[in-house]
């Protein structure tokens, strides 16, 4: 691996201007470093505080070349990036984070693939391109199952959870938009995550395991300390840090695992950057995600990963802004984050809270008293 440093007073490309480029970028320029940033919106959330926008398609080669150009290292913010045109870019510019693990982790196929074959246990699955080949793998598995879109899907979108042969026509409509993965579905216990760093000197990182509540399919609440077993902590880090080392990972993997009632652990998905369910670092560690990321790629010494106090991460989405900002003046040591998004939505990532409590108990208590998200999404204080 490169030994090269980048030293604040250089640029930093970001491929992507969402909340995570975002969120990177001002730990990048608190840090003195410049930000570049590619994306197709003029007003992009991290176009809002970079220093140097190109607004153009992330298709674009020639914008690709320019941010290249302009830049001393480039990173990116989400999966779903042309690779070819990243090459292009490293031949410019210096992309640490390469682009094998971005083929890897935008399909999910060759996301099962490659975590089987790095020895470590996911749930069963079948990939299919037709539907004889569904049908078929249904029989093997069994009802109920999910099937998924190989590429392209994020919180929720290209997924039908299967759960009788009544639906089999309405997964069969997936495969209209390419090959898809069926696993067999888990009655876990729990949604866990770990957001692990590596530098290219291969010092490695790892913050505390996160539990996740999730609502129709999009992260709702990140509770720190996960509510779980010692062993199940220890194995969790334990698949992190082995899943990195096998992917050699350049910067921020964020590794989401099913836990099973018996404490044995299953990985869902990988994300290979900063993710929804390490925001809780920003105000409770001793380093966020964003500047561990920055750290990272520009090979500097990685932060400490101490957790201050208990945690709570609760998502703003498009129907709760209105009510979070009216509640505001009166919401004391709330940490809150908005992402300069024009238009609330519903379902739409508009920020986050992040409350740190004495216990997780009191922060959810908290957060079902404030009343601004409905009792349904509230986790279950104590469980």
């Amino acid at each position: 691996m490169s030994r090269k440093v980048i030293l604040p007073g250089g640029t930093i490309g970001i491929i992507g201007g969402g909340q995570l480029g975002r969120m990177m970028a001002l730990s990048a320029k608190a840090m003195g470093y410049r930000v570049a940033v590619l994306d197709p919106t003029p007003e992009s959330p991290c176009g809002q505080v970079a220093d140097d926008k190109i607004i153009a398609p992330y298709s674009s080669q020639e914008a690709m070349e320019q941010l290249a150009e302009r830049s001393d290292v480039i990173t990116y913010e989400f999966e779903n990036i042309d690779e070819d045109a990243l090459e292009n870019a490293s031949r410019i510019t210096w992309v640490p984070q390469g682009s094998e693990l971005l083929k890897v982790a935008k399909d999910r196929i060759a996301e099962k693939e490659t975590i089987t074959s790095a020895g470590l246990p996911v749930a069963p699955y079948y990939p299919v391109k037709t539907e004889q080949e569904l049908i078929g793998a249904a029989d093997e598995l069994g009802f109920p199952f999910v099937i998924k879109t190989a590429t392209g899907g994020y919180d929720g979108k290209g997924q039908v959870v299967v759960k009788d042969e009544q639906i089999l026509s309405e997964a069969a409509g997936l495969l209209s938009q390419g090959p898809c993965v069926i696993e067999k579905w888990l009655s876990f216990a729990k949604e866990i995550s770990v957001i692990i760093t590596r530098n290219t000197n291969r010092e490695t990182a790892v913050f505390p395991v996160a539990e996740n509540i999730h609502e129709n399919n999009i992260l709702h609440q990140t509770i720190v300390p996960a509510r779980i077993s010692d062993l199940a902590e220890k194995k969790a880090i334990e698949l992190a840090v082995l899943l990195a080392n096998a992917l050699e990972l350049v910067g921020t993997l964020a590794v989401e695992m099913f836990l099973m009632k018996d404490d044995s652990i299953f990985i869902n998905e990988i994300a290979p950057r900063p993710h929804n369910s390490g925001h809780y670092t920003i105000e409770a560690c001793e380093t966020s995600q964003f500047t561990q990321h920055i750290r990272a790629i520009c090979n500097l010494p990685l932060g400490s990963t101490a957790l201050h106090k208990p945690a709570v991460m609760v998502n703003v989405l498009g129907e709760h802004q209105e009510k979070l900002l009216t509640s505001l003046p009166g919401l004391r040591d709330w940490n809150v984050h908005l992402y300069g998004k024009n238009e609330a939505k519903t379902g739409r990532k508009m920020g986050h809270a992040t409350l740190i409590r004495s216990s997780v108990d009191e922060a959810l208590q908290e957060i079902e008293h404030i009343g601004i998200w409905p009792k349904k999404r509230i986790a279950a204080i104590g469980r």
